[in-house]
């Protein structure tokens, strides 16, 4: 359940390097290698952040980035640009079309790697916390231990990793597909009425007598951690 970063990136040798360098850091990895692969991927991968080249085929970085950046889904999404131009009306370009951060050809991987780490503790500081906590459930991603209220739960591995999913985006839905991927992983075959299974068994491990039920249903959409029935 490792979150995504997506690459997109037409270079062969540097997209290995950067999937090399990502990977060892502990994130899963996607790779799109032109502008219009790169939109469609966002929507199936679901990533934590892009690390988006400038110059690529069908649709430029700074295309996408503005496109990213007008639909509701991905307007905060963090967004690294890798670029040859370095001058500063070109840093300038990449940052007012939306990018978090900017990084010249060419860098070093200890450069990369850290530029990602801030960024995320920006955009997204629960990746980098040891604790989840959402109204009473605190999640321990060290020891393992999950309490709500203090009272602790005993969670089977994929309650855990689902509860875990939910907890790193609090409102957010989900889909089945997208549970699936991150809570069981995209090489294991699973039905998708699965989730709905475990979903329940979570439910029921975490709500006690007289607490509200956190886990929201969408019909039709998918699942959420959040508090509209308190």
């Amino acid at each position: 359940m490792k979150p995504v970063i997506l690459i997109v990136e037409d270079d062969p040798a540097l997209v290995e390097l950067v999937k090399y360098n990502l990977e060892k850091e502990g994130y899963a990895t996607a790779v799109a290698t032109d502008g219009e692969s790169a939109l469609t991927l966002v929507e199936e991968e679901d990533p934590v952040m892009i690390v988006l080249d400038w110059m690529l085929p069908k649709l430029s970085g700074i295309e996408v980035c503005h496109r990213l950046r007008q639909r509701p889904s991905t307007t905060t999404l963090p967004i690294i640009m890798l670029t040859a131009r370095g001058e500063e009306d070109d840093r300038i370009k990449g940052l007012e079309s939306g990018a978090d951060d900017y990084i010249v050809k060419p860098f070093s991987p200890s450069e990369l790697t850290a530029r990602v780490r801030a960024v995320l503790r920006r955009s997204r500081p629960e990746l980098t916390e040891e604790v989840l906590r959402f109204e009473g459930i605190e999640m321990d991603l060290v020891t393992h231990r999950v309490k709500r209220n203090n009272r602790n739960l005993h969670l089977a591995p994929t309650e855990y990793r689902l509860l875990r999913v939910l907890l790193e985006r609090p409102g957010r839905v989900f889909s089945r597909e997208q549970l699936l991927d991150q809570a069981w992983g995209r090489d294991i075959y699973v039905e998708q009425r699965t989730v709905d299974v475990h979903v329940r068994r979570l439910r029921k491990a975490i709500n006690g007598t007289g607490e509200p039920d956190l886990i929201r249903t969408v019909r039709g959409a998918g699942y959420a951690l959040d508090n509209v029935n308190m």
